[in-house]
């Protein structure tokens, strides 16, 4: 999601976590019991979110599984994340501030989350039981990696003119989609060369 922006110097209890988010100002990962403060996302991050998002929402109407955005945490274990996307098909309203069972998470990538997201977060995400496919978008220039279980979470790449299929929720969008309204090299190159 965001960027972390500094690491607080002290552990914290995720019982002491989850009630400090609710009175938060700025959101929070818990990662080992540290706690990192995120920031804000640029233009280009959030076009690419809200394309994903509104995708998942029109496709899933009128299913049982549901989209949520950046403000959902993801739990895995004592360790909270917010991905800029996920799909989830057991939601458990009992615990409406967070999911454990989320079938697809999207990460938009930065130059100063590319580490963490493909690392830390990548070997969180592949402990949750319900997750299908682990998405992860560049927004620097144009790139889509999927990991999928059904394919033992061997990382495939995807490009301009090329078709991400959603395996989980059995959606294909173009990748062109996805990075509508995007204003990167790539994206402006390709616009060009169509407009021709």
């Amino acid at each position: 999601m965001s960027i972390i922006a500094k690491k607080l110097d002290y552990l914290i209890s995720v019982e002491d976590y989850l009630d400090g988010e609710l009175i938060a100002e700025t959101k929070h990962e818990l990662i080992d019991g540290a706690v990192y403060a995120m920031v804000g996302t640029s233009g280009n991050h959030q076009r690419i979110a809200i394309n994903v998002l509104a995708e998942f929402r029109s496709h899933l109407k009128n299913l049982p599984c549901e989209p949520f955005g950046s403000d959902m945490k993801v739990r895995v274990g004592s360790n909270f994340f917010y991905p800029d996307a996920i799909v989830d098909c057991h939601f458990d309203e009992s615990q409406p501030y967070y999911t454990e069972t989320p079938i697809i998470i999207v990460e938009v990538l930065s130059k100063t989350t590319r580490r963490n997201d493909k690392t830390v977060k990548l070997a969180n995400y592949l402990k949750l039981p319900t997750l299908q496919e682990y998405v992860m978008i560049e927004q620097d220039y144009v790139e889509v990696e999927v990991l999928r279980r059904s394919e033992g979470w061997v990382s495939k790449h995807y490009y301009l003119g090329d078709d991400v299929t959603f395996e989980a929720i059995d959606l294909t969008l173009p990748v062109e989609v996805i990075y509508q309204r995007v204003h990167n090299e790539d994206m402006l190159a390709f616009l060009a060369a169509k407009s021709e």
